[in-house]
């Protein structure tokens, strides 16, 4: 069983694209099934997602920090028609972050939920 959150700001661009949970809960199940779109090391990963409605070549990009079959965070999210990538200082960035989240042991990630720097991304489970 995996565990799926996204930080604070990645909610606000979710939100603000009408990007519902199960999207991302639809990314982590494919990261699980071996589906990346590409690994950028440092356990930061770039997977495609689907806009509502439509296909993932006119979706977003979201960059990821996980331990396959363990935690999944949610760090960025972007149209792919804004911006083809991140840049280096950007990517060493969300590597560092996401290295912070997937370190966390439950009591500093139940801080990190209660003060709202992580929020849980609720999926059905049917595996």
């Amino acid at each position: 069983m995996y565990e799926i959150f996204k930080r604070k700001d990645f909610a606000r661009w979710q939100a603000a694209e009408e990007l519902p949970d199960t999207s991302l809960c639809k990314a982590a199940q494919e990261m699980e099934g071996g589906l990346v779109d590409a690994d950028l090391g440092g356990f930061l990963y770039k997977k495609r997602v689907a806009r509502p409605g439509s296909g993932k070549s006119s979706g977003y990009r979201t960059l990821i920090s996980a331990r396959i079959g363990g935690r999944y965070v949610f760090l960025h999210g972007f149209p792919k028609s804004e911006k083809a990538n991140i840049t280096k200082n950007e990517q060493k960035a969300l590597q560092f972050a996401g290295k912070l989240f997937l370190e966390m042991d439950a009591l500093v990630l139940s801080k990190a939920i209660k003060s709202g720097v992580l929020l849980e991304v609720h999926c059905e489970q049917d595996h």
